[in-house]
């Protein structure tokens, strides 16, 4: 397998809750309104990812598994996932408050639609004044029969609601009630699953006039009372979160930066959160500014980085 940094197109999203910022700010080629998340890299069935530059140009990611297989993933990823590539990577912009709601964990996600489940993390990009995140409950001993009976008038005393500035990072096991709330921009990173269960939608109605479909039944079931709102403090190049479906770390490129992958056995990752690099590969060379995603093959060595102000999320597993 060819060793570069790989791009892929965008897949973008329109969604009742999104806004502007992914192409007025991360320059996403679009002139459609609304737009909430950008799909950097992702093998969900019906929005398979294509690469859009080097040697393997116009193929998808399945493709890339089908070909080099061990190669593209690692030797223990490829055993654990087959072809199925594991992480779905996001950009997100919410000009309004997304749905209160929670993922299923490995176990029912298989049970009940036969997918993975959904833990993910946040990396806050840019923020208005006054943003905020839903982040679990506000008592651990709720009784998750009240997820039946959300309003207006009391879901600010059920679920706790936590204030966000730009470089805050959130871990979210699946099962942990939440929500992005308007004038956030972020990252995304999560298992490879489009599975939501919808908790209450602030009693908005579609362009149709009609209210969202909620799934609180499933909901009751996925929910898990953790008792921390897993924010996570990080300063300069450091680790972001390390669980079983990934790890990510925050390089701060402020120099050239020289890193070996040789033993990792795993792709990796590089979402761009701020600034720009030139990122050099198997004797190739890519910029990459912010907003941008590339993948690298398991089969990389040393990886080159060029830059006096970026910030990239590695992510690898």
């Amino acid at each position: 397998m060819k060793t570069y940094p790989i791009k892929f197109k965008p897949i973008l999203k329109e969604k009742i809750w999104g806004g502007n910022k992914l192409s007025t700010i991360l320059s996403k080629d679009t002139d459609k309104k609304n737009i909430g998340e950008s799909w950097e890299i992702s093998d969900i069935n019906g929005n398979i990812s294509e690469v859009s530059n080097g040697a393997y140009k116009g193929l998808s990611i399945k493709d890339l598994i089908k070909n080099h297989e061990s190669e593209l993933l690692g030797i223990n990823n490829f055993k654990r996932f087959g072809y199925n590539f594991p992480l779905l990577i996001k950009f997100l912009d919410a000009q309004e408050d997304l749905s209160i709601q929670v993922h299923p964990d490995d176990e029912m996600a298989k049970a009940y639609h036969n997918s993975f489940g959904k833990t993910e993390m946040w990396y806050m990009m840019e923020n208005d004044d006054k943003a905020s995140i839903i982040l679990g409950l506000k008592d651990k001993n709720t009784n998750l029969e009240n997820l039946n009976h959300i309003s207006l008038k009391n879901v600010e005393s059920i679920f706790n609601r936590v204030k966000v500035k730009k470089g805050d990072s959130f871990f979210i096991p699946a099962g942990k009630v939440h929500a992005m709330c308007a004038g956030v921009l972020c990252a995304e990173i999560q298992q490879t699953s489009d599975i939501t269960y919808r908790i209450y939608d602030w009693d908005r109605k579609d362009r149709d006039g009609k209210k969202r479909e909620l799934h609180n039944t499933l909901a009751e079931k996925a929910t898990k009372q953790f008792s921390d709102n897993v924010k996570i403090e990080s300063q300069g190049n450091s680790n972001l979160v390390k669980c079983e479906y990934f790890t990510t770390n925050l390089l701060e490129i402020n120099h050239t930066l020289v890193k070996d992958y040789a033993n990792l056995d795993s792709f990796i990752i590089f979402m761009c959160v701020e600034g720009s690099v030139r990122l050099t590969a198997g004797n190739t060379t890519e910029n990459l500014k912010m907003g941008e995603t590339v993948l690298l093959p398991s089969i990389t060595n040393k990886v080159k980085f060029s830059s006096f102000n970026a910030k990239i999320l590695e992510t690898y597993i």
